[in-house]
């Protein structure tokens, strides 16, 4: 009897830590005592590993086991425990050898079969970063955990079949089904991606060759977007096209989006990286937690984070709580949601690109002189109210959409369609990403008001509009600066090399078309 050692990973948001698991048998009663910190979860793993190991025949040592999980003082949740423990107990009892240099990460059943856990991927890039290559997981994690470059990992059924592989003797392991996948499933350290397009075009859109325009200026240049229009304008159309002018993900940004999506698979994990840009659309009943991130323990993504290096789409934006859309204001500057809990601080990536859609009033029928509109002055007040102008502020595109008319609608003629202009954005977004590339920046929508007023300053005559427009206090300085990014991305998207006062007048009545709402 002496003692065993393995390797876990505990997750906190996505940040990993590499735990090492120590097992020592005792010459005392028998017991089974956990320590490290571990939540109710982990605690019951005591249970599922007896359990587990008996029907896999090879059952744990009948004296004093004692498991300690280090660094202790870091809180430890999940079941992705269960497998480095019950290695570590077994090293320790002498039935198998050489598991301290593996990373284990799977939950046991009662059978010993070895089930996925969530967070897989982030999990298996932390362990890589820490020094360590080899990784035993179950065999439904085996294609995302190998999502990784660099990593070795093998995948397995059952508990019996990883005991073989670190030296257990076949012959004692009636658990050993013939039936189960005999020895590690391993798939080549390969990098496949989900690919294809989006299946709504443009091309559907009827008429609305402003908001096409928009939408198209926002693809390109990373703008967020409001849309306010009766019903039935087509206003979730628009949006749901929206990613699909937007260009595939390159390698780095796609990891970063399926770890996060990786929190939330389980069953049967992720088997390829998500190149094409999320799109969310929470219910507007969405809580404050569901819509940034939360729960009880350790804080899980939400909506925004989920949306990460995508859409997220806020259908009848003034129905949310407003403390909702408030809490979008800090992700939508920094890119970045930082939750703190009791148990904990969560960190997730949020750089998403924010389209709002409203009526124009709680009845939806205060277009034109709105004669229809039965709403009163106070509660078209209230409904807006809740679209504070701190959030508005960072809005660099307000559009209204207006109705769509029979001639526009029964217009026979060819529509671009979802191809043709995302060629376009993608050709913008090279143009600004190679002037960008000095100052470590991608879009235009990322651009400072020091690069705006410094390398990047037009001139008098360019900005004269935009300069009246600020001095009679329709634009804030902030929206002074969402102006000349717009600019920046029209003359993008017209290959000028820089903007003038036609790109600047075009952005500014982008911009304005939705103040005073």
């Amino acid at each position: 009897m002496g003692m065993g050692r393995s390797l876990a990973v505990a997750l906190v948001g996505l940040n990993g830590h590499v735990i090492e698991v120590e097992a020592d048998i005792g010459q005392t009663l028998p017991n089974f005592i956990l320590l490290g910190l571990p939540d109710a979860s982990l605690s019951e793993a005591r249970e599922r590993i007896r359990s587990a190991a008996q029907n896999s025949g090879i059952p744990l040592s009948r004296r004093k086991i004692t498991v300690n999980l280090v660094p202790a003082s870091l809180p430890k949740k999940g079941s992705g425990f269960d497998l480095a423990i019950v290695m570590a107990a077994l090293e320790a009892a002498g039935d198998v050898r050489g598991t301290g240099r593996t990373v284990f990460i799977a939950e046991l059943g009662l059978d010993g079969r070895l089930r996925p856990v969530r967070g897989m991927l982030p999990a298996v890039l932390a362990a890589l970063s820490a020094g360590r290559s080899d990784f035993v997981v179950a065999a439904a994690n085996l294609a995302e955990a190998q999502l990784v470059k660099g990593a070795r990992v093998r995948g397995y059924e059952c508990l019996a079949e990883v005991a073989v592989d670190f030296g257990a003797d076949p012959k004692d392991l009636p658990g050993l089904d013939s039936e189960w996948v005999a020895g590690p499933e391993t798939l080549g350290t390969t990098h496949r991606q989900i690919d294809g397009r989006e299946s709504v075009d443009l091309a559907d859109v009827a008429g609305q060759s402003v908001a096409r325009l928009a939408l198209e200026i926002a693809a390109a240049g990373g703008h967020h977007l409001m849309m306010v229009g009766p019903p039935g304008s087509g206003k979730t159309m628009l949006a749901e096209r929206l990613p699909g002018l937007l260009p595939d993900l390159n390698d780095a940004e796609a990891m970063e989006v399926t770890a996060i999506h990786s929190l939330e698979h389980r069953a049967s994990g992720l088997v390829a990286l998500i190149h094409r840009p999320p799109y969310e659309r929470p219910h507007h009943s969405a809580s404050t937690a569901a819509i940034i991130g939360g729960g009880s323990g350790i804080p899980r993504p939400g909506a925004a984070s989920r949306a990460h290096r995508g859409v997220l789409f806020l259908d009848e934006a003034p129905e949310f709580d407003k403390r909702v859309l408030d809490a979008l204001r800090q992700p939508l500057e920094s890119g970045e949601l930082v939750l703190h809990r009791s148990a904990g601080t969560a960190s997730y990536p949020a750089r998403f690109q924010l389209i709002l859609a409203a009526n124009p009033c709680p009845c939806g029928k205060a277009t034109g002189k709105g004669m229809n509109c039965e709403c009163t002055p106070m509660a078209r007040k209230r409904y807006f109210g809740r679209l504070s102008g701190p959030l508005l502020d960072r809005v660099d595109i307000q559009l209204e959409v207006n109705k769509v008319q029979l001639s526009q609608l029964a217009d026979s003629d060819p529509r671009e369609s979802t191809a043709q202009v995302a060629a376009r954005v993608r050709d913008a977004r090279d143009i600004a990403g190679e002037r960008l590339k000095k100052w470590g920046l991608v879009h235009n929508a990322d651009l400072t008001g020091k690069l705006l007023r410094g390398p990047l300053r037009l001139g008098g005559h360019d900005t004269a509009l935009l300069d009246k427009a600020m001095g009679l206090g329709v634009l804030s300085a902030r929206g002074y600066d969402r102006v000349l990014r717009l600019a920046w991305t029209v003359a993008d998207l017209q290959g000028l090399e820089h903007p003038g006062s036609d790109e600047v007048g075009l952005a500014l009545t982008l911009r304005q078309r939705g103040e005073g709402l």
